[in-house]
Formats: structure tokens, C-alpha cells, sequence
């Protein structure tokens, strides 16, 4: 009877749970750590842990139809963009489901990971317990430990991330305040779209280094994340034809009071937003460029304007972080940049996998639950990844499709597009189907650790 590798999830998120659910599935025996008293992660609104940036009013910007998970359908009476809790429901319900709360351990961090000479894993709990793994899945999310921008002078109002806002009343009450949100990402948009709404703030300001392309949520009366690409087309005509499409519906941003992108549609990270146009159209957000100083109670932006502020919110992004780890090899570098083959492993660590480290278009929900696919087959001995050398070219090729055409930044070192990666991904799964035939054994497969035991 075939013995398989002996399992740590790091993370009870979608990723993590996901990842456990095709584990458990594949009969492969395995332990999950989570540091909050619940599942869900990110999506866990006032998560214990102190980790989730849910906000009160957040719905998800993906629709119900991108987001589903295979063996679990969203409910018929969802709407199109389902809030956090109705997402957090849906969440427990697949845990419970499939019976993985069991081999969860709640409350319980991972303090520490090393990797042992010859493979395999020591583990450390925040309860001062180690234990010994064969395998490490690293699961813990890329969307908690907050990226500050660094301005000169000081600031003497309310100042936090936009990780810590939860409503315009929490952390601190804004309302009748002048407010700077920095940053036109999603959460950015979101924020200054409901701050800027009387009677609630006094004016609201958002400040950013360069126009973006902002997309709505529906495109002619249906969810625009449907309309998605063939992953046979070639890449370029795709992106061309659809940023046709978005210039036609959407127009120009400068149209709207926007500044003007220095950069084509689809070539950044998307800002999605039903809402912010609309605020910015009636005069409710007012738009300015970078923060140049921060003068005490007031703000000097790089257009020479000075105005008196009371908050800002730093709506910046995140890093990429895995504070368990010591070694430097294990984490991204200081562009932010973390190559891993098909966004899972690194070459020459063939006893570690990362799961949603990746920024997928249209949804990050259900991403691990694929990758999960190639993972189990790995450590059931049904798949053999390719060697060292011939991961780190098909990384750089992947790299290249995926993050091509966008502009250099700490933003898009991580991007995926989730049509055209699933598609290879499954190719991939079949080759290494193939590979592991040929090879004719159960054991370690080019130095990989994926493997049964007799």
C-alpha cells in the first residue's frame, strides 16, 4: 500500500482549504494551521487575527459565475457581485461540505519554517511545538502585510492603510474631515467612492502617480468579467481587440476629470469600479497628482497645490511576505519579484509549494483549487515535474506571456491571466502524466520530492 508525503498547509484561506479539500480527495495525509479562530482568511470580515482588509460595505469585484468553485456552486439567489459575508457563507459551506474543518487547526500559527538537509521540513507552532513534514504548501495570502509609500516632511493627522479601513466611522470617524486616499487601485476606488458620498466626508481627494483605465462592472447590460479570452488566441490580437472594445465603451478618462493613462487599456492591473466614475462626474472626488510633502496638517501634491487634510488613507498595495521563513532564497526579492513555476514552485525546492501567489484576472478565489490539481498528482506520483534547468525556461517563458505588456512595476510581478494559465496548467498536468510514465517509478523524479513510498 502506497504511502504519500506527510503534508503542512499554512493558511485556512480560499487557497489553503481548497488546496486540502484535493489532498483529502487524493487520500494524501495532511495538517492545516491557521493563526484566526475561523476560516476564510481575507474574506473573514474583523478577522481575529487582525490580517483581513474586509471592509463593511466590500462586495467582491469578480462576479458569482468567475468566482464559483467546481465542486461547489454559488447559490441561485446571489447577486452578480456578492458581498463579503455572502462570500465568507459560501466559504464555510465548502469546508463544511467536505469535511475539512477536522484537519484544521485553529489558533495556531506557523512560526517558523526550515528545510532540512536532504529535504523534508521542521515546523515550528506558535505553541512552541515542532513538527517534521515531508511536504510544505504555503498558503498564507499576499494581501495583509501593507506597502507604505515614503514621503518627505511629517503628518499630524489620522494616517493608516487602507488594509485597516472598515467603514467610514472605523478606524477613525471621518466624517465633515478632508481626506486624501492615495492610490486608484480597487480598494482605492471603493473607499473614496463611499467617503466621498455627503454627508460624509467634507472634501475627498485622490492622489496618484499616474492615470489609470478605469472598467465598469457591466459592459452592454452584462458582467464584463464573461467576456474573457480565448486562451487559442494569440495573445497580442486578444489584448488589442479588447482594449478597442473598452475605449469604445468606457471613453476617455480625461473625459471624466480623470488624468490621462500614460499607458494602453489592459496593460496594468485593471482598477474595477461601478461607482467611481460616477463620484468623479459629480464633483464628489476631486483628483490630484502624488503627494510631494507632508506639512503637518497639510498636504503639498506634486502640481504645487496645497490643501489642509485631516486623514489619509494609503491605498498602496501589499508585499509579498512569509515571516516563518529565515532563509532569504525563500522569499521575493527587492523589485518584489518571486519567479516560481507555473506560480507554484521553485526550482531546486521540490518539497515546497505556493498556492495563489499569483494575481489572476478575473479572481484569485478559485485559482488554488486549480493549481491544487497538479499538486496532488505530484505528491501521488502520477506527475514528475520537468528538470531544474527546463522549469527555469518555461518560468521565464510564462513570465513573459503574462506579464509582458505591462508597465515595470512592484504591482505586476505576479500577474496570470486565469483562462490561458488553467488551459496550460492542465497541459502541464499531462506532460508530467507522461514524464512519470516513462520513467516507470513511484521514487524521487529528478530530484523531486513528489513521490510515493512503497
Amino acid at each position: 500500500m502506497a504511502r504519500y508525503p506527510t503534508c503542512c498547509i499554512i493558511g485556512a484561506g480560499a487557497s489553503g482549504f481548497t488546496t486540502a479539500k484535493r489532498l483529502k480527495d487524493a487520500g494524501v495525509p495532511f495538517d492545516v494551521y491557521d493563526m484566526s479562530d475561523d476560516i476564510g482568511g481575507n474574506w473573514y470580515f474583523g478577522n481575529p487575527n487582525g490580517l483581513s482588509a474586509c471592509y463593511e460595505s466590500l462586495h467582491i469585484d469578480t462576479s458569482k459565475w468567475r468566482l464559483a468553485f467546481e465542486d461547489l456552486p454559488v447559490p441561485d439567489d446571489w447577486p452578480d457581485f456578492p458581498h463579503h459575508s455572502q462570500i465568507l457563507d459560501y466559504f464555510r459551506s465548502y469546508v463544511d461540505r467536505f469535511g475539512l474543518r477536522p484537519h484544521i487547526t485553529f489558533n495556531t500559527a506557523v512560526t517558523k519554517a526550515v528545510r532540512k538537509d536532504g529535504g523534508g521540513w521542521e515546523v515550528t507552532l506558535s505553541t512552541g511545538e515542532t513538527r517534521a513534514y515531508d511536504v510544505l504548501i504555503v498558503a498564507n495570502g499576499h494581501h495583509w502585510d501593507p506597502r507604505y509609500p515614503d514621503y518627505p516632511g511629517t503628518f499630524n493627522g489620522a494616517a493608516f492603510h487602507a488594509h485597516d479601513y472598515r467603514s467610514p466611522f472605523a478606524p477613525v470617524d471621518l466624517r465633515g474631515k478632508n481626506v486624501v486616499v492615495v492610490g486608484m487601485g480597487n480598494s482605492a476606488m471603493d473607499i473614496a467612492s463611499e467617503l466621498s458620498q455627503r454627508p460624509i466626508a467634507r472634501n475627498l481627494w485622490v492622489a496618484a502617480r499616474r492615470g489609470v483605465w478605469v472598467l465598469p462592472k457591466y459592459m452592454n447590460g452584462k458582467v464584463a468579467d464573461k467576456a474573457s479570452m480565448p486562451h487559442w488566441m494569440p495573445r497580442r490580437l486578444g489584448l488589442r481587440l479588447a482594449a478597442k472594445r473598452i475605449r469604445k465603451i468606457v471613453g476617455n478618462m480625461e473625459d471624466y476629470g480623470l488624468p490621462k493613462p500614460d499607458h494602453e487599456p489592459l496593460t496594468a492591473h485593471p482598477s474595477v469600479s461601478g461607482e467611481f466614475l460616477t463620484r468623479v462626474g459629480c464633483g464628489d472626488v476631486k483628483v490630484k497628482p502624488n503627494i510631494a510633502e507632508l506639512m503637518g496638517d497639510k498636504v503639498r501634491f506634486e502640481d504645487g497645490s496645497v490643501e489642509a487634510v485631516d486623514a489619509i488613507i494609503y491605498a498602496t498595495g501589499y508585499k509579498i511576505s512569509f515571516p516563518f521563513f529565515e532563509d532569504e532564497a525563500l522569499k521575493p526579492d527587492a523589485a518584489h519579484r518571486f519567479p516560481l513555476f507555473k506560480r507554484m514552485m521553485k526550482p531546486g525546492v521540490p518539497d515546497l509549494f505556493f498556492m495563489g501567489l499569483a494575481q489572476p484576472l478575473p479572481t484569485l478565489v478559485n485559482f488554488a483549487e486549480q493549481q491544487a490539481k497538479l499538486v496532488a498528482a505530484c505528491l501521488t506520483g502520477r506527475y514528475a515535474p520537468p528538470s531544474e534547468a527546463e522549469m527555469k525556461a518555461i518560468i521565464a517563458k510564462d513570465e513573459a506571456l503574462h506579464m509582458g505588456h505591462f508597465y515595470e512595476s512592484a504591482r505586476h510581478t505576479i500577474q496570470v491571466d486565469f483562462g490561458i494559465y488553467v488551459h496550460d496548467l492542465m497541459k502541464e498536468i499531462g506532460r508530467g502524466e507522461r514524464r512519470a510514465n516513462r520513467e516507470h517509478s513511484a521514487t524521487t523524479r529528478n530530484g523531486c520530492a513528489c513521490r510515493t513510498t512503497r
